[in-house]
């Protein structure tokens, strides 16, 4: 299961204002800090493009969506670490995978819990 834990407002490419909605994972993962050795652990966290509008993203924070985030390859892009300044090269985004049932999604019966 992933949560909806936060929501934004974003601007496409041609102008046009939508909302977006922050989904964690309830997995808890282990890593390794490549600059300590030590063990960490973590979420993975994502973010979705919405039809929805800011009163429905409301809403939907604290509800539960079945499915996972996985890692996913890439076109290589930089991105800046806000904590340090420093500017890393990544090939992979976090993405949403819904469970399916047949040809629906059943994200609707989960958002109903």
């Amino acid at each position: 299961m992933v949560n909806v834990i936060a929501f934004q407002k974003r601007k496409s490419l041609d102008g046009r204002e939508y909302f977006a909605i922050q989904l964690q994972s309830d997995e808890i993962e282990f890593n390794v800090s490549e600059t300590t050795g030590r063990h960490y652990a973590t979420l993975k966290r994502c973010w979705m493009s919405t039809t929805f509008d800011e009163a429905t993203c409301k809403m939907m924070i604290g509800k539960q969506m079945p499915g996972t985030i996985i890692k996913q390859e890439c076109e290589p892009y930089s991105y800046v670490n806000e904590d340090t300044g420093e500017e890393v090269m990544i090939s992979f985004r976090n993405t949403f995978v819904p469970i399916e049932s047949g040809e629906r999604k059943i994200v609707g019966e989960a958002l109903e819990a």
